[in-house]
């Protein structure tokens, strides 16, 4: 996968991707990743990047020539790449959508910065906005950051197994069963004994039942949309009359 990242703040980026699991998979080569100056595309001597809008609103508005001047030179003469616009306007990131984008070959990103960017760029390359949450940050690169890590993660050799990834929270639409490592009894409280048996279906058996409960107690409403089997169902109809004697 080739992922080309458009912003105002390369070095910002270039140092969380050189570091922990991305660092290592793009020193492997599983993927590739350049980040883009903005800046570097525009024809105004004094690098400028924003005007104000044509509207009261304060601020400053990324103009389009700059960003559509990088997206050209990026992707002359290659296939055209999924284009991605960080936005709170977005569809929210969740984990099914990252490991549709990651069997992508080319993503671009576009950061924005500033109160955003001209509109007429955003219809002109974008295919889709993506946002990490509903709340505004500064500019889109750490949500970039978030769904570059999201999707590297899910290619073919940035993980050992492939079940360190689908364990965990929203890949099968329940969050993770509980984890613990050594020692066995800390602060009194002990790991449970069936991690310790070394029955590999009972273990199973318990993720999947531990799984049930964190969903149900913490994200209630992804079970609206999670496929589950009969013991699923008998697991949350007993935490539900559980609630209901409180």
């Amino acid at each position: 996968m080739n992922i080309d990242i458009a912003t105002l703040f390369p070095e910002m980026l270039e140092n969380y991707l050189s570091e922990s699991v991305v660092g290592r998979a793009r020193a492997k080569n599983i993927f590739t990743v350049t980040c883009h100056n903005i800046r570097d595309y525009t024809q105004d001597k004094h690098r400028r990047v924003d005007d104000t809008p044509y509207s009261e609103r304060q601020g400053m508005l990324m103009q389009c020539e700059p960003i559509y001047n990088c997206y050209k030179s990026v992707t002359a003469g290659k296939a055209k790449p999924h284009v991605i616009y960080m936005s709170p306007q977005g569809k929210t990131l969740t984990q099914k959508r990252a490991k549709e984008l990651s069997q992508l070959d080319s993503i671009f990103i576009l950061c924005g910065h500033y109160e955003g960017v001209d509109s007429r760029v955003i219809d002109e390359i974008v295919d889709e906005e993506i946002s990490v949450g509903d709340y505004v940050l500064t500019g889109g690169e750490l949500p970039a950051l978030v769904l570059v890590d999201c999707v590297v993660r899910m290619l073919e050799g940035t993980l050992s197994q492939a079940d360190c990834y689908e364990d965990e929270s929203h890949y099968n639409g329940l969050l993770e069963y509980p984890q613990y490592t050594r020692p066995e009894v800390w602060h009194d409280r002990e790991v449970p004994k069936v991690l310790l048996s070394g029955n590999h279906a009972e273990i199973a058996k318990w993720r999947r039942e531990e799984a049930v409960k964190a969903t149900f107690v913490k994200r209630p409403e992804l079970l609206e949309s999670c496929p589950l089997t009969e013991k699923d169902l008998a697991i949350i109809h007993k935490l539900e009359e559980k609630e209901d004697k409180k």
